[in-house]
């Protein structure tokens, strides 16, 4: 199946008092190339985010937007530093016997004392979060490709439209080329009786000049190879995975076809053929530029 290069995915979940939501788009391009946006605190799993989204993309600039809460990081746990305290104590009681002073410390005060009572950050189980944001990347992904899907499908169905044009134009050209010998061969039999009169034209001569000409602007190899190359894309719509590179050298063999068709042209009809032929082309190629 064909797949646009252009797409959108999002998808947002929620687990306990977590929330990750996750949006993609991307447009042409000749390779693979993402940016990612998203929180610092999960900048560790980027390589992870990239890795993932070759299986889902080949080609195509994409942009990814992550936005990640959770109501769970102001929660810190309190340590009590039992040595630290029993250490203060002790020098307390020295200053008082030292001073002849009252030990008037009280609970209250020995824990504002520094490391007495410390906050710790909750430690994050980065497997466990990887797996919470590997869901919703694959959910969007999911999605992206299928907008690419849908999206290719159109394009192939325009590209067949082109392309079965094309080849009722190159059926005008090998119909019409023959008829061009014959009109040529009558103009020449009548230009050489106005000149001659009543005196005998040399068959051979004139045949010999028919065929001077005929190879001048023959195009019938040009037509065979233009309508194989039209049969191939076809072909090509039909297959597998990325085919977006292989039509564009195939539509720039058509194009080189029908510049020679054009340049060989010494009739009209087919002169303004040939130039329809260059303008399918030309369409063909702009839309080949958004498949992947």
């Amino acid at each position: 199946m064909i797949k646009s290069m252009t797409g959108f995915g999002r998808s947002e979940i929620s687990e306990g008092k977590r929330k990750i939501s996750v949006e993609m788009k991307s447009v042409n391009h000749r390779y693979l190339e993402a940016g990612i946006k998203m929180p610092k605190k999960l900048n560790i799993f980027e390589a992870r985010i990239r890795d993932l989204l070759k299986k889902y993309a080949q080609r195509g600039k994409i942009d990814i937007f992550i936005t990640y809460e959770d109501l769970t990081e102001n929660n810190v746990n309190l340590k009590y530093n039992s040595d630290i305290a029993v250490e203060y104590m002790d020098i307390f009681k020295q200053m008082s016997e030292q001073f002849g002073m009252n030990n008037d410390i009280t609970i209250s005060s020995l824990s504002r004392y520094p490391e007495v009572i410390t906050m710790e950050e909750i430690q994050i189980d980065e497997e466990e979060l990887w797996h919470f944001i590997e869901k919703a990347v694959t959910a969007a992904c999911e999605q992206f490709v299928a907008a690419r899907i849908t999206e290719g499908e159109n394009l192939k169905n325009d590209l067949q439209n082109k392309l079965d044009s094309m080849l009722e134009l190159v059926a005008f050209i090998e119909e019409r080329s023959p008829q061009i010998m014959k009109e040529y061969r009558a103009k020449l039999e009548a230009k050489v009786n106005e000149l001659l009169g009543d005196t005998t034209i040399d068959e051979s001569r004139l045949a010999a000049e028919v065929i001077i000409y005929a190879d001048k602007i023959c195009v019938d190899e040009e037509t065979v190879r233009l309508r194989s190359h039209v049969e191939h894309a076809k072909s090509c719509l039909l297959e597998e995975g990325g085919i977006g590179r292989k039509l564009d050298f195939i539509a720039q063999e058509m194009n080189r076809e029908a510049n020679t068709i054009l340049s060989k042209a010494n009739d009209l009809e087919i002169s303004n053929k040939a130039i329809d032929l260059k303008t399918e082309i030309e369409k063909i190629r702009e839309q080949i530029q958004n498949i992947e």
